[in-house]
């Protein structure tokens, strides 16, 4: 089996590969570094209208970087022979708005008026803090970011709507300013923290007990620090009930070949 030291070593193309075969299944924080990863979301094209406002109008839980035509799996504006069906590790599949399996690929459900958007994740930001000497805990740790629902609602579209879903990182105040500032530079990967501090402010009543991922340690000297999260959709999605609809699975993310440097210019084409 591929460990996560190595696969850090290669390229996002080897690394799509080796979750294509089955040699990696888990988490894709860390990985494919310079590279921007995505979340998530495939549903038949009688939705994608109405998903696509959501994403508008919810710009820091779903910063929009890719959409598929209609029935195609393959994603060329975001890399080389990227197959959305397999190259995810973990997916999610939802009917009618109720989670039903976890699989690792899903061409045996796919369908031809499937439409999919990817959506920038917090991951693409995660090298520039690491770069700047900032702990990011749960890539030093090898666990899943922590991720929270909250009493942030979204901006209604359609049946899409819902209450944001947060990621946390503990910080030191002078990191959680400094990671205001680099996080900046990054809009179409949730841009800056939505919240900083008391939890119970954004409706969290319990900040070591997540709703997705792994719960982290956060020191007497520290804060927790909140962005916006890809998970968001599937809340939405939930509330929306399609007739089926599939995800990623919180933390694992398709890899693309945009390098992290050109989020905030997007890619060329859609």
């Amino acid at each position: 089996m591929t460990t996560r030291e190595e696969l850090q070593k290669l390229s996002p193309a080897d690394v799509r590969s080796a979750i294509r075969h089955g040699v990696y299944q888990y988490d894709t924080a860390g990985l494919a570094g310079g590279y921007i990863q995505g979340n998530l979301a495939i549903m038949p094209a009688e939705y994608a209208t109405d998903f696509l406002r959501f994403c508008q109008r919810n710009p820091k839980p779903c910063p929009l970087v890719g959409v598929s035509d209609t029935g195609d799996p393959y994603l060329p504006t975001l890399g080389n022979d990227i197959d959305i069906r397999t190259d995810v590790p973990k997916y999610k599949i939802f009917r009618n708005g109720e989670f039903q399996d976890l699989v690792t690929d899903i061409k045996d459900v796919w369908q031809d008026d499937f439409v999919t958007f990817v959506l920038g994740c917090s991951f693409s930001f995660e090298e520039a803090l690491l770069e700047d000497g900032i702990e990011v805990r749960h890539i030093t740790k090898g666990t899943t970011v922590p991720m929270f629902r909250t009493n942030l609602q979204a901006t209604p579209a359609g049946p899409f709507s819902g209450e944001y879903v947060v990621s946390m990182r503990p910080m030191k105040v002078k990191d959680a300013i400094r990671a205001i500032e680099i996080t900046s530079r990054f809009p179409e990967a949730h841009g800056t923290p939505v919240h900083l501090g008391d939890p119970l402010q954004i409706g969290i009543r319990d900040v070591t007990t997540p709703d997705f991922g792994d719960p982290i340690e956060i020191k007497a000297d520290e804060i927790p620090v909140f962005w916006a999260c890809g998970v968001t959709p599937q809340v939405a999605i939930s509330n929306a009930k399609p007739s089926i609809c599939i995800t990623h699975a919180p933390g694992h993310m398709l890899i693309t070949d945009i390098p992290s440097a050109n989020v905030g210019r997007g890619p060329d084409k859609f």
